[in-house]
């Protein structure tokens, strides 16, 4: 089956590395206009830009700032003319112990929660509007394994920030599904990028080869055809879903 994204904007966070990179390649492969977001790496997302064609172009933004996030939006509007599918992928996964320090460990929370859930749920808002207004759209939120089934105690704000991915974006597909509006959750499990290093570095990749059913850890490349197929509106009626992609480590 052959995706067919051509004249299909889409706004996809977290895009210059790691699974970002791997979806921003898969979607502008199938024919799509991506905005490349990032927080800090300009020099890379401008190439990665570059590399997809199709007018894709590198935007900045520090997520945490949800006066930068608005204006993401509103940038890539002002660009591209029109949003068709939002990827909210960026995330953080901050290492922050239990014996932390008060101010330490609650920093770490809201910094957390600041990226993973207040910057996805005000880029889902602003996007909500703008469907609206076009007749409708799709979205794609990237939670994770941890939503279900919880983390470490070095990341439990992670944990809870990608749980309260999943009931939002079910929100949206019950209450604007009329509205043309879809939306849909991916919960990858643990994946081979540079934000996993800390975790590798701290209780060695073994831990986490051990606790999956398949003899090797996922890839940012098994999550971007799955990601890549939803945007292309083939599995509408899944609105609401939520897929995993953890290798086995989590079946529910």
């Amino acid at each position: 089956m052959n995706i067919d994204l051509s004249g299909k904007n889409i706004l996809l966070t977290g895009a210059s590395r790691g699974i970002g990179e791997a979806l921003a390649r898969s979607l502008a492969g199938a024919g799509a206009r991506v905005s490349v977001h990032y927080s800090k790496s300009a020099e890379k997302a401008e190439r990665l830009a570059d590399e997809l064609g199709n007018g894709a172009r590198a935007f900045s933004a520090e997520l945490s700032n949800p006066i930068e996030t608005i204006k993401l939006f509103e940038n890539v509007v002002k660009e591209f003319g029109s949003v068709d599918v939002l990827i909210n992928n960026a995330g953080v996964a901050i290492h922050s112990p239990v014996d932390n320090s008060d101010e330490d460990w609650l920093a770490d929370w809201h910094s957390t929660m600041n990226v993973n859930l207040t910057a996805m749920a005000l880029l889902c808002r602003k996007t909500l509007g703008h469907f609206e207004e076009r007749g409708g759209g799709r979205i794609i939120n990237i939670a994770s394994r941890a939503s279900f089934r919880g983390d470490t105690p070095e990341y439990l704000a992670y944990a809870a920030s990608k749980g309260g991915v999943i009931p939002f974006t079910r929100s949206i597909a019950r209450y604007y599904g009329k509205k043309g509006v879809k939306a849909f959750v991916v919960a990858p499990g643990f994946v081979r990028t540079d934000m996993a290093q800390d975790f590798m570095d701290e209780y060695g990749e073994d831990f986490a080869l051990n606790d999956i059913a398949l003899p090797n850890l996922t890839t940012p490349s098994d999550i971007a055809p799955l990601v890549t197929f939803l945007a292309s509106g083939l599995a509408d009626h899944a609105t609401g879903g939520t897929f995993d992609v953890n290798a086995g480590s989590y079946v529910h």
